[in-house]
């Protein structure tokens, strides 16, 4: 399901929020790609004193694609480097959500010519995403 006026992409996910994080996890280091953080939203929460459903969010990218963005336009690094979200709903249903890449192109003006250096995360959270 895709919701392009807030340039969200969220994609149904077999398994765990933490199984859905594992494979993109792996799936982006065996591409080359640098994970840069893992964020454990409800255990954070849980450590709070607070329940919340699963929500764990990858920041990952790879340096190469991602600086040409930034040089071109350095609001970009609000939204660089990429990441995904895994998150459980209220049904029990998993869905990883993402940024809609073309959404960053507009949000940021960047040159059209560097949209292919994040395009194609989009392919890694749908495998990681269907198992």
């Amino acid at each position: 399901m895709t919701a392009p006026d807030h340039g969200v992409i969220d994609i149904r996910c077999q398994g765990s929020v933490s199984q859905a994080i594992d494979r993109l996890q792996a799936l982006a280091t065996s591409a080359g790609l640098a994970v840069f953080a893992r964020i454990d939203f409800s255990g954070d929460a849980q450590r709070a004193g607070l329940a919340m459903r699963p929500m764990q969010a990858l920041l990952f990218g790879n340096p190469k694609a991602g600086t040409p963005i930034l040089m071109a336009t350095p609001h970009a690094g609000l939204d660089l480097p990429l990441r995904a979200l895994a998150w459980e709903a209220a049904d029990g249903a998993v869905w990883l959500s993402c940024n809609d890449p073309g959404y960053l192109e507009s949000r940021h003006g960047f040159p059209h010519a560097l949209l292919a250096n994040i395009a194609g995360a989009r392919t890694l959270i749908e495998k990681a995403a269907h198992g």
